[in-house]
């Protein structure tokens, strides 16, 4: 503890049954850390995860969490126990690489209204492209349907310094996001009903109801595997993508809210169409869940939304979001690349 950098950021990487990627992605997070605190958090494993950090890691500090609570609660109840200025929160299926956390704390330090920030996220696999979960910084279009600079909807770009720019954005992904731990606790944390997946693009928005904004930092890059918990064609992952996005919207949007609800009901039955089409009945079981557990918890989320407005002024940043449909964009007039959006349709 006599080194201040231990309490001016912590790097803590949630696991649950992860220890093949613990194995293979620390290794990289020690190297290329500096003396920055490195904590794994475990959402209680039933592999043999903690042995293995314990016999070969000493030096890393463990909290173990009483259930698996998701990302979200697994974060929520882990950060409860790190005294730092920073989180870098990363996943374990994350390689970094040497200077990863500089620029992105530079930019930090810089403005106190900045709430966080992410790296270029490129895949592990193809090191040339960007990775699904989070690329060059994430947008919300007009619908709220997130996509990133560097990949929109299924298809990823290869990276060729087009995203070398630092850019504010609407969202900065889970899998590698450095978040003032202020700003973290002021709104709570994620949301623990959400499980996992889009619970970070929750937070983003929330904060950005506060004035608060988020960043894309060109000039640090980190690999991820991807689908290491829950594979990206998982139904699972379906239902909560889904489901969570619903949820999201009910708490975060501003203005009449029930419209906005029915046009994404609307739209949610266009991709029920899709996957007929596409033979992926499964999906269509978990894309109904989604409704249903959606309609289960429309209460709860009201009551959230209504209690973050009572709590808090809401100045909202707009910054990230694209007044146009990327569905439209996308399926209809063939746009692949971010690069092929024009920057006045953006707020």
């Amino acid at each position: 503890m006599e080194n201040s950098n231990l309490h001016k950021l912590a790097i803590v990487i949630l696991n649950y049954n992860g220890r093949k990627h613990l194995e293979t992605y620390l290794p990289s997070v020690l190297a290329h850390s500096g003396e920055y605190k490195i904590i794994v958090a475990d959402n209680a494993s039933t592999d043999d995860s903690v042995d293995f950090l314990r016999v070969n890691y000493p030096q890393i500090e463990l909290i173990i969490n009483s259930s698996n609570g998701g990302f979200a609660q697994g974060y929520n109840e882990a950060l409860q126990h790190v005294d730092a200025e920073y989180y870098i929160l990363l996943n374990s299926d994350v390689e970094v690489t040497p200077n990863w956390i500089e620029p992105m704390l530079e930019l930090m330090e810089s403005d106190s209204n900045i709430s966080g920030c992410q790296p270029k996220i490129k895949a592990h696999l193809s090191k040339s492209r960007f990775e699904h979960a989070g690329a060059a910084g994430g947008f919300l279009d007009k619908n709220y349907y997130p996509f990133c600079r560097g990949r929109i909807f299924d298809f990823t770009e290869e990276d060729t310094g087009q995203y070398d720019s630092n850019c504010e954005i609407f969202w900065a992904t889970g899998a590698c996001m450095m978040i003032r731990a202020e700003h973290f606790h002021k709104v709570g944390g994620f949301d623990s009903t959400f499980f996992a997946h889009m619970e970070e693009i929750d937070l983003c928005w929330r904060l950005k109801q506060l004035g608060h904004s988020f960043h894309a930092i060109g000039n640090s890059t980190v690999y991820h595997l991807g689908g290491g918990t829950l594979n990206y064609m998982s139904p699972k992952k379906t239902f909560l993508n889904f489901r969570n996005s619903l949820f999201m919207i009910t708490k975060n949007h501003e203005g009449w809210l029930f419209p906005k609800i029915f046009s994404r009901l609307w739209l949610d039955g266009l991709a029920t169409i899709q996957f007929l089409f596409s033979g992926n009945f499964t999906h269509i079981w978990s894309l109904l869940k989604a409704h249903w557990s959606y309609y289960a918890h429309l209460g709860e989320m009201l009551e959230k939304r209504k209690a973050f407005r009572k709590q808090f002024n809401i100045q909202f940043n707009p910054i990230g979001l694209y007044r146009k449909s990327i569905i439209i964009d996308k399926f209809l007039k063939r746009k692949d690349k971010f690069k092929q959006l024009k920057a006045e349709d953006f707020t």
